[in-house]
Order: C-alpha cells, then sequence, then structure tokens
C-alpha cells in the first residue's frame, strides 16, 4: 500500500512564499517594460532607444514650474491644463512657449511631439503656427514663433499661415508656380546665430527642407518626430491617422552640438489658432560606429550643414585693458622715434655726399 507523503507546515509556507516573490518580480518586469525604462530596438542590427524622462514631458505634467526642482519652464501666455499645455489660445496677438530646464549631452536623439492645432478660423484665417526647438539659448521671446530670432541651433517649424501667398505680385516676380507650397507647412533650419528667419518669404532662403502637413482641426492625434542619427537630420510625421511615420526630410551632413536645449513655442497675430503640446518624448538611441566615423563624428561647437555656407559669426573684439593700452602707445612712441632718428642720419649722409659732389 503505497503511503500518500504530505508536505510539512513550513514546506508549504516557504513554497508560498516563494511563489508570492517570483509573481512580484515578473510584475515589476512587465511594469518596467511598459513604462518604456528599458530598451527598445528600433532597427535591427543598429539601434536602441532609452526613454530620457529628465527632457520628457507627458500628462500629468508634474514637471512644469517655477521651481528649482521643475524640469520644464513656461513662458507668456503658455499654460497648463489637464490634458494638454496651450503654447497659445485661439485669440490675437499671444505668444508662449515651453523649455526644458536641463541641457541635452546625448550624442543620437530622438524627439517625438504629440500635439494639436485647431481653432474657428476658416482656410487661410488661422496662423500662425508652432516650432520645436534645440538651441543654446532657452526663454527667449522674439518674433520667430515665439521665440528669438538669429538663434543658435536647430528649429523645425510646423507653419499654418502662408505669408508669401498673400504678396501675389511679389511672389510672381520671385518665383515660378512649380515652386509655390501648400501649407500647413513643416520645415526646418539650422542656424549659427548668423541667419534671421525671413516671415514674408515664410523661412524658404534658409530653409534645409520641408512638405506639406494638412494638421489644423483633426480628429485624430497628430505626431511629429525628429531623429538626429550620425549627423544625419530626419523629419517624420504621422499626421493621417494611420499610425504610420511618413518622411517629410532627411538632410546629411548636419552637425549639432550638445549642451543645447528643447523647447517649443507660438505665436499668434491678427490671425489665431489655439497651439497645443500633448507629449514630448525624448530617447537616447544608441548606435555603433565605426573607427572612421568616430573620427569624422567630433565634437563640433557651431551648428552648421555639411554643402551649405552659412555666414560665419564675427565675435567682436574684446575691449583693451590698460596695461595693453599703455604698452601699444609705449611702442608706438618708441617705433616713431627709432624712425625718426633713422630718417635723421640718412639726411645727413645724403647732404655730406652732396657737398663731396659739388667739391
Amino acid at each position: 500500500m503505497a503511503v500518500a507523503l504530505v508536505p510539512s507546515g513550513w514546506w508549504q509556507r516557504w513554497r508560498r512564499r516563494l511563489s508570492a516573490r517570483d509573481g512580484s518580480r515578473m510584475l515589476l518586469l512587465l511594469l518596467l517594460l511598459g513604462s518604456g525604462q528599458g530598451p527598445r530596438q528600433v532597427r535591427a542590427g543598429q539601434t536602441f532607444e532609452y526613454l530620457k524622462r529628465e527632457h520628457s514631458l507627458s500628462k500629468p505634467y508634474q514637471g512644469v514650474g517655477t521651481s528649482s526642482s521643475s524640469l520644464w519652464n513656461l513662458m507668456g501666455n503658455a499654460m497648463v491644463m489637464t490634458q494638454y499645455i496651450r503654447l497659445t489660445p485661439d485669440m490675437q496677438s499671444k505668444q508662449g512657449a515651453l523649455w526644458n530646464r536641463v541641457p541635452c549631452f546625448l550624442r543620437d536623439w530622438e524627439l517625438q511631439v504629440h500635439f494639436k492645432i485647431h481653432g474657428q478660423g476658416k482656410k487661410n484665417l488661422h496662423g500662425d503656427g508652432l516650432a520645436i526647438w534645440y538651441t543654446k539659448d532657452r526663454m527667449q521671446p522674439g518674433p520667430v514663433f515665439g521665440n528669438m530670432d538669429k538663434f543658435v541651433g536647430l528649429g523645425v517649424f510646423v507653419d499654418t499661415y502662408p505669408n508669401e501667398e498673400k504678396q501675389q505680385e511679389a511672389q510672381k516676380r520671385r518665383y515660378s508656380p512649380r515652386v509655390q507650397r501648400v501649407f500647413p507647412y513643416i520645415s526646418a533650419m539650422v542656424n549659427n546665430g548668423s541667419l534671421s528667419y525671413d516671415h514674408e518669404r515664410d523661412g524658404r532662403p534658409t530653409e534645409l527642407g520641408g512638405c506639406t502637413a494638412i494638421v489644423r482641426n483633426l480628429h485624430y492625434d497628430t505626431f511629429l518626430v525628429i531623429r538626429y542619427v550620425k549627423r544625419h537630420l530626419t523629419i517624420m510625421m504621422d499626421i493621417d491617422g494611420k499610425h504610420e511615420w511618413r518622411d517629410c526630410i532627411e538632410v546629411p551632413g548636419v552637425r549639432l552640438p550638445r549642451g543645447y536645449y528643447f523647447g517649443t513655442s507660438s505665436i499668434t497675430g491678427d490671425l489665431s489658432d489655439n497651439h497645443d503640446i500633448i507629449s514630448l518624448k525624448l530617447f537616447e538611441l544608441t548606435v555603433e560606429r565605426t573607427p572612421e566615423e568616430e573620427k569624422l563624428h567630433r565634437e563640433v561647437f557651431l551648428p552648421s550643414v555639411d554643402n551649405m555656407k552659412l555666414p560665419e559669426m564675427t565675435a567682436p573684439l574684446p575691449p583693451l585693458s590698460g596695461l595693453a593700452l599703455f604698452l601699444i602707445v609705449f611702442f608706438s612712441l618708441v617705433f616713431s622715434v627709432f624712425a625718426i632718428v633713422i630718417g635723421l642720419i640718412l639726411y645727413n649722409k645724403w647732404q655730406d655726399q652732396s657737398r663731396k659732389r659739388f667739391y
């Protein structure tokens, strides 16, 4: 007759404790994977991405404020709502911005922007759009979609108002119909601080590229992604409600320094719209580089684009110190006295030779 072995009480308690511990570990792993903390492969054999929370923003927007612990700062008419951050309301002459307080030192990165532009204006009676920034300076209001002109860094513009089309005569003189653009329009610009954004021509003279993007008053989510990998700038959009990225801009040879700030801004004039930011998510991209690429991708200190000539910035000369000014005056006087003495000696020799010639 077989005897059934019944586990003792201590064995049953230990096994229940082990099962509970394994269940807790599995739950923690699932939470980490769901929160985006772990790496996620973007392209087989090429890139892994990691969410950087210090450069990201999402609901309920707890990191936005003015305290020293805040990661994001508001400027102008921007305000925090429950479901979004409104850069500007659908009112005239408003301006607002949202800036990250932490400089970004990532080498390769991807910024995903979830935004919404909507308002009561009809066709071509709305404006002006919004911009996403990666720049040296932050919290500097100005005329370029709410940010300063002659910025240093990268600007990506979602322009909803065609200023140039409103100047029909000027447009006919400058351009042929084949190069006219359809708005809303996404464009990109790299600046070393020497260029001005041309509002009258919608930034055409300085744009790296662009595409049409119908993004106003849509009933589904709209996204924009900016990817910077191996000095290759790629901008894509998901604005059709299909959850698919569509190419917009691709520019090789873009050189951006590290340590700049991410931000977004908007401005309205006589025409207006609601410009809302729902989330900003920055991912660090880990990319393998060959030794040759390591040499080519050295640190840069001023934004530039290969095969595109940007005017050089001429830094003003620093004022001379008192000692430097004294030395310059002193040596100038010494040189002047020395030149006078040499001149007198040569003059006397010339006179002596002239007298001998007469005798």
